[in-house]
């Protein structure tokens, strides 16, 4: 079975990993720039592809020497093409086609969302499609239907802000340091439930899609009701406790809507705890299997970069073709992978 390295700079992390079809996740390492953006408050595309130029080569060696092997070795390199920061893209980019080149290897770009699609795959044991799959980041919020690789119906997404997003705005609002969807979820472990009730965006009317604009605009209205730290960490709960909810309701109407009795979710809000454990109930509840990617592989990572080439690679190889990276990239604009 093939062996296939994964380089992923879509944004803020460097990382690297070697994914092999016998073995499983061989190796994989990550440098995360959040020091290097924090007195920012957010991401600065510049510095980002910066560092990505000086923090790659020495990821990959580390990689490698942990995974015990050398180039010779892969049958393939897999980067993430999009989408993302285009300069910090171009920096795996160039540095796969490099290795590909240089070793006589195939090159596959992989759709960042389809990285964090397939996570779940580097768990045993491992979904089997057709599944339902939320995914939830700092920049998307969908729900997917999946029928196999690359077989993938759009059923509803955020209109406005992800949910990502909107942790880290409430969480600046809250004056929580960057990035503060892990620190708002810290504080609302401290926080009373039902102190602030703030709606559940809409879940009072048909339909799969999301918005949080609105529920961040609440939390503002609320603040000044917070007027302490208890009044803060009960603010936080609030509205884990409406995002939550929210999610949960419209998974259990995707489920519905799709007859799947799998349901899968990815990407970074997904290693939140309150939302695993609603979900966990409430698929109890229904006879849904529920997988989640561990938590190091809900944020970016080069595992499911590696992984989702690998999948990508054994179903059928992508016929040569240019070099290629895009900041923006439907994931429902992917096709199944070409056969022999």
């Amino acid at each position: 079975m093939p062996t296939i390295l994964g380089i992923e700079t879509s944004c803020d992390e460097t990382a690297c990993a070697v994914y092999d079809g016998d073995r499983g996740l061989l190796a994989h390492r990550l440098h995360s720039q959040v020091d290097l953006h924090a007195r920012y408050g957010g991401v600065v595309p510049e510095l980002a592809s910066r560092d990505h130029v000086a923090r790659v080569a020495p990821l990959l060696r580390e990689t490698l020497a942990a995974a015990g092997i050398g180039f010779g070795d892969l049958d393939g390199v897999a980067y993430t093409a999009g989408p993302g920061l285009i300069g910090a893209l171009m920096v795996g980019a160039a540095v796969g086609a490099g290795i590909a080149t240089a070793h006589g290897l195939p090159l596959i770009p992989v759709h960042h969302m389809e990285g964090h699609l397939l996570a779940p795959m580097l768990e045993s044991p491992a979904p089997q499609f057709p599944f339902t799959a939320l995914l939830v980041s700092g920049g998307h919020t969908l729900l997917i239907a999946v029928e196999g690789v690359g077989r993938y119906t759009l059923l509803g997404e955020s209109l406005d802000d992800a949910v990502g997003e909107a942790f880290d705005k409430t969480a600046k609002l809250l004056g929580l340091p960057y990035p503060g969807g892990p620190h708002l979820a810290r504080l609302a472990e401290r926080g009373q439930p039902g102190v602030f009730k703030f709606p559940r965006p809409m879940t009072d009317r048909p339909g799969l899609d999301f918005s949080f604009s609105g529920l961040k605009t609440a939390v503002l209205v609320a603040m000044p009701r917070a007027r302490d730290d208890v009044g803060r960490a009960d603010l936080a709960r609030g509205f884990e406790e409406a995002v939550t909810d929210t999610l949960t309701i419209k998974c259990e109407r995707a489920l519905a809507q799709t007859g799947h009795r799998t349901l899968i979710v990815a990407g970074g809000v997904g290693a939140n705890l309150r939302l695993r454990a609603k979900l966990r109930a409430r698929c109890e509840q229904l006879g849904i299997s529920l997988f989640f990617p561990r938590a190091e592989f809900c944020t970016d990572n080069a595992a499911m970069i590696a992984c989702a080439g690998w999948i990508r690679h054994r179903e059928g190889r992508p016929p040569d073709g240019p070099l290629f990276t895009t900041p923006r990239w439907p994931l429902s604009t992917l096709a199944p992978p070409p056969q022999g």
